[in-house]
């Protein structure tokens, strides 16, 4: 069963209205648990890949060190520096991470 602080991640109001009131319905029966799953997928924030340059700005928008990010992003500081530079690319939930970030800001994941 979600909660009302799930349907606060959407990213937009309606989104966020309509998960709300599928809750309430799921609450009381009315939606099943499938249903209420592709409510809970549709808010979700997307993962979209990042160049390096992107990653660079994002963390000196936030005027952080790649340290103090890498620890923020709790991966090794030589991993950012690879990021910045284009020798890797990251996945999984580091990226995930990488576009909250982009999205909310740093205090998202602090």
């Amino acid at each position: 069963m979600m909660t009302k602080a799930k349907s606060k991640r959407a990213e937009s109001p309606i989104l966020a209205s309509v998960h709300e009131a599928a809750t309430g319905l799921h609450r009381i029966g009315l939606v099943d648990k499938s249903t209420m799953r592709e409510f809970d997928a549709l808010c979700l924030t997307a993962v979209e890949p990042m160049a390096p340059e992107e990653i660079r700005a994002l963390r000196e928008r936030e005027k952080v060190s790649q340290p103090v990010f890498a620890h923020y992003l709790n991966v090794r500081k030589d991993a950012i520096s690879k990021w910045e530079r284009g020798e890797k690319r990251p996945d999984g939930p580091s990226l995930k991470l990488l576009n909250l970030v982009k999205a909310k800001g740093l205090q998202a994941i602090a």
